[in-house]
């Protein structure tokens, strides 16, 4: 593709001379002619000047002699479609594999794909343009929208809704039993769960993670939110819109996380919490308390971010502060 094709696809201006054909995209360090590459960290500026690819997507006003450039309001999300259209493939589709077991109750839409080993139960709905691939196992009474994604080795209990265009990395388990189990005189009673897990549209969840279906009330995902692999998500919880959810985090039963919310990897947040809209949360956090609306927390137990990276500082510098303190307390005279 040429580069004025590209550049007018993603929205973009071309800013230096000729018209190179774009076959692929690289990294800024390792491009070759034939790549397009973007800059979008400043940490990454310096390449600039020596990236051998033949276009770069920069933002709007950047200027580099003798680089051709293709100036953007956001370099990353054009990167991303970048990537889209000139290396993704079009998915493979088996329409429904020979060794697939559909019921045949469930209702398939147009167009849909089902791989090798793959089960689909009874009362089952499935949207126009989904696929769902090998050894995938949708429960009784699943409903999944249109052009959703379920990779292998999925797993979606009965009842579980998922909305249009919900892609589940491969090993993902959705509405597995919540954690449950009420102290009795013989040992632990299991609390049934009866509830289920809705997913709203837009929604990608990562590798490995889990999400437990309610104990009365459904789990919720709400739209446009990305979870990363291995993250636990417990009975109850109910998480907001396009909130950014990273690997190894964990979140206790009937936690309620807000909008725009960004938590970082291996935080870990207990139940019954209220997160607010626009919070963010460093790595390896714990959250104990409420947080309000737009706030920004790290360390365990979390404090206020900016005290947090104060606290960081102070640290590393202990030891010798201690060895300062009792030296001066040996140094101070007795009274009399």
């Amino acid at each position: 593709m040429r580069l004025s094709e590209l550049a007018s696809r993603l929205g973009g201006k071309v800013v230096g001379e000729g018209d190179p054909e774009i076959t692929r995209v690289s990294p800024i360090e390792t491009a070759e002619p034939g790549s397009i590459t973007f800059l979008a960290n400043p940490k990454y500026f310096a390449h600039l000047a020596t990236t051998r690819a033949d276009a770069v997507l920069v933002m709007e006003g950047i200027e580099e002699p003798g680089k051709r450039l293709v100036w953007l309001p956001n370099p990353y999300e054009a990167f991303a479609r970048a990537v889209e259209i000139l290396m993704v493939r079009p998915p493979r589709h088996f329409a429904i594999h020979p060794h697939a077991t559909v019921d045949p109750s469930a209702s398939l839409g147009a167009d849909v794909s089902i791989g090798p080993g793959a089960r689909i139960g009874a009362g089952v709905r499935i949207g126009d343009r989904t696929r769902i691939e090998a050894n995938a196992v949708l429960y009784d009474d699943v409903v999944l929208g249109a052009d959703c994604v379920v990779h292998a080795g999925c797993v979606i209990r009965e009842a579980c809704r998922l909305g249009d265009r919900v892609v589940l990395q491969p090993g993902v388990m959705v509405g597995g039993d919540g954690y449950g189990f009420a102290p009795g005189e013989d040992g632990f009673r299991k609390i049934p769960q009866v509830g289920g897990v809705r997913i709203e549209d837009d929604v990608e969840i990562g590798a490995g993670t889990t999400i437990d279906r309610g104990a009365l009330d459904d789990t919720v995902i709400g739209r446009g939110t990305k979870i990363d692999n291995l993250v636990q998500i417990a009975h109850g919880v109910r998480i907001g819109q396009n909130t950014l959810i990273v690997s190894q985090t964990g979140i206790a039963g009937s936690t309620s996380i807000g909008d725009g919310c960004i938590i970082a990897g291996q935080a870990g947040i207990i139940g019954h919490l209220k997160i607010g809209n626009g919070v963010r949360i460093a790595a390896q956090s714990g959250i104990s308390h409420d947080l309000p609306d737009g706030t920004e927390w790290g360390g365990s137990p979390a404090i206020p971010y900016r005290n947090w990276l104060r606290s960081s500082g102070v640290f590393a510098k202990l030891p010798e502060i201690r060895r300062q303190v009792a030296k001066l307390s040996k140094a101070e005279p007795e009274k009399t």
